[in-house]
């Protein structure tokens, strides 16, 4: 397969999360996400790190960002500006993924090494899934296009057994029906309730 036929559009799935960020107030700060390990403001800040690391990984700019284990440090306060903030990684995230270098060989993310079309693959996969997440714990719409679903649904069936997900970050699968949406099904794949709503 050539680089051309591996490479994935990022851009759809990071407009979608950057239109979400003004519904999002800063008093939702405190609320659960679908996400157990995350509130609002922990997704907010996990965003704010992931893009960089995945923009740096697509770059073969290997160094802090790409070395660090994203739950062995503190993270860092969000910014004053955070909606800008993390837009304008979105952006950088895009733009990084759309050089078919970025798709070749080998790099790292999150303290690990692991193929370049992995890396892509787990950089959209992570925008779409915490940007349903965010979409979900804010009470807002959140609309995903099939391509980049079911290049989601692609990369999480390859870790679809309790067991193999270990460690991850990613909970049980949960069972929807085989007619559900790709979206639904992605959503599942990624250990989500897609009927999740924020506790009453």
């Amino acid at each position: 397969m050539t680089t051309q036929q591996h490479m994935l559009d990022l851009e759809p799935v990071a407009r979608e999360l950057s239109g979400l960020l003004d519904g999002v107030a800063d008093d939702q700060f405190a609320l659960a996400t679908p996400c157990e390990n995350y509130t609002v403001a922990g997704l907010l800040r996990h965003l704010l790190g992931l893009t960089v690391a995945f923009r740096d990984a697509a770059r073969k700019d290997l160094g802090p960002t790409t070395q660090t284990d994203p739950g062995a440090t503190p993270p860092p306060p969000i910014p004053h500006d955070w909606r800008g903030e993390l837009r304008r990684r979105l952006d950088e995230l895009v733009v990084a993924w759309r050089d078919p270098a970025a798709w070749e060989g080998e790099t790292q993310a999150g303290g690990v090494a692991l193929p370049s079309v992995v890396a892509g693959q787990v950089a959209l996969n992570e925008v779409l899934l915490h940007g349903w997440d965010l979409a979900r714990a804010t009470g807002q719409p959140y609309h995903c296009d099939e391509a980049s679903a079911r290049a989601s649904i692609a990369l999480l069936s390859q870790s679809a057994s309790d067991a193999e997900r270990v460690g991850t970050g990613f909970g049980p699968v949960v069972v929807v029906p085989d007619d559900a949406p790709p979206l639904d099904r992605a959503v599942a794949l990624g250990g989500r309730s897609p009927s999740w709503s924020p506790p009453a």
